[in-house]
C-alpha cells in the first residue's frame, strides 16, 4: 500500500502531494499511522539544504505522534494500536559501543528520519524498532511529536550534566526550544533564569517557569549577574558575546549549546581558572526521551503549540520562517 505524503521536489520548491511505495516492511521496523506531526526548523534547514545533505524529493517530519499499524516480524516491545512517537533519529546499528551503552544517539551509524528517507509529513512514516517511543497512558497526543525533537534536545542536558534541583540554570532564547526549557527546569527545581532581547516574551517566560529575566544583548545588565549560573543553556542560533557568558558561570559551569550558532570564540584562561567548560549535544536516547516522556506527563509539561491541517504544511512552512511561531507548530493529518 503506498504512503501519501507532503514532499518538496528541490530547494524552494512548495511541498506537493506524493504517493510512493515504502517497499516491504523490515523485520525489526514498524509503520506509525500519523495523526500529528511537529514542525522544526530542522525541517526548514533541510528543505532549504542548508546543511547540504538533502536529497529530494524530500518529506519533512521528525515530530511525528500516532499509533502503531504494522510491526516487523522480528519487533518485540510494540504491537499495531500503540500510541507512540517518533523524533529525528529513526534506527541505530544496535552494536557499536555507544549503543551498547544506551549512548544511542552518539552512534556513528545511525539515521535521521528525513535523512534520505521520509518522513512525517504524511500518513503514515517508518522507522526502526529502537527508537520508537510508547507515549504514557493518557498523554495529550496532540501536543506530543515537539517533545521528540525541541523536547528532548534541552532535556538531556540536564540529565548528562547532572543538574541537581539546588541548581542555577540559564536559557538563552525563548522559543521553540527554550520554552519547554523552561518548563523542565522549573519542575526540576531549579533556579531558572530567562535570557531574551524580546520584552514581548518576558512575561511569559515568567509564566513557563523563568523566576528571573536577563536581557540577552545588554552587556552591563549581564555584567552584573556575574558569577551565577552553573548551567547556561543557549538554544538560540545567533552569535552573542561568548566571553560575557563564561564569566556568568560559577566555577565548574558549563556553557551549553543546543542551538546551531554558526561560531564560537571564547578566551581558554577564564575556562582554565574557573574549571569551566564549554558543550553541546544532539538529541537523547531513546531510554532518555522515555524518562523525558515520564517527567512531562508526571509534570503536565508540554509545549505550547499552534496548529494548522497537514493540507495548509506550506503556510505552516512559511508561518515558521517568518518567525511568527508560538511556540512549535503542529501539523494535524487530514490526507485521506
Amino acid at each position: 500500500m503506498t504512503i501519501k505524503a507532503y514532499a518538496s521536489a528541490a530547494p524552494g520548491k512548495p511541498l506537493e502531494l506524493l504517493e510512493y511505495d515504502p517497499g516491504d516492511l523490515g523485520p525489526n521496523e514498524v509503520e506509525i499511522n500519523v495523526e500529528y506531526c511537529g514542525v522544526c526548523h530542522s525541517d526548514l534547514s533541510m528543505l532549504h539544504n542548508d546543511w547540504q545533505i538533502t536529497q529530494y524529493p524530500l518529506v519533512p517530519g521528525h515530530e511525528a505522534a500516532g499509533t502503531i499499524g504494522k510491526v516487523g516480524a522480528d519487533v518485540k516491545t510494540l504491537k499495531p494500536g500503540d500510541t507512540v512517537g517518533l523524533g529525528w533519529m529513526s534506527s541505530s546499528c544496535m552494536h557499536c559501543d555507544e549503543c551498547m551503552s544506551g549512548d544511542h544517539n552518539l552512534c556513528q551509524s545511525s539515521e535521521a528520519s528525513i535523512v534520505g528517507r521520509h518522513g512525517g509529513f504524511a500518513n503514515r512514516v517508518r522507522a526502526s524498532e529502537e527508537w520508537v517511543v510508547k507515549l504514557p497512558d493518557g498523554f495529550d497526543l496532540k501536543s506530543a511529536g515537539p517533545l521528540f525533537c525541541g523536547g528532548i534536545t534541552v532535556f538531556n542536558p540536564i540529565l548528562q550534566h547532572r543538574i541537581s534541583p539546588t541548581s542555577r540554570v540559564g536559557v538563552v532564547g525563548i522559543g521553540g526550544l527554550g520554552h519547554m526549557a523552561l518548563q523542565f527546569l522549573n519542575a526540576w527545581g531549579c533556579h531558572v533564569t530567562a535570557f531574551t532581547s524580546s520584552e514581548s516574551k518576558i512575561a511569559e517566560a515568567k509564566e513557563m517557569g523563568a523566576h528571573d529575566t536577563l536581557n540577552s544583548r545588554d552587556d552591563a545588565e549581564l555584567e552584573k549577574a556575574a558569577n551565577s549560573f552553573d548551567m547556561i543553556l543557549v538554544t538560540v542560533n545567533v552569535e552573542l558575546n561568548w566571553n560575557l557568558y563564561i564569566s556568568l558561570l560559577r566555577p565548574r559551569g558549563v556553557l551549553h549549546f543546543v542551538g546551531a550558532v554558526p561560531d564560537v570564540t571564547a578566551a581558554i584562561f577564564p575556562l582554565i581558572a574557573g574549571q569551566k567548560s564549554i558543550a553541546a549535544s544532539p538529541i537523547g536516547s531513546p531510554r532518555n526521551i522515555k524518562r523525558m516522556l515520564e517527567f512531562s506527563h508526571l509534570h503536565n509539561i508540554k509545549p505550547v503549540i499552534e496548529t494548522f491541517p497537514m493540507s495548509k504544511v506550506n503556510d505552516a512552512m512559511a508561518h515558521l520562517e517568518a518567525g511568527k511561531a508560538r511556540y512549535r507548530i503542529v501539523l494535524e493529518n487530514d490526507i485521506n
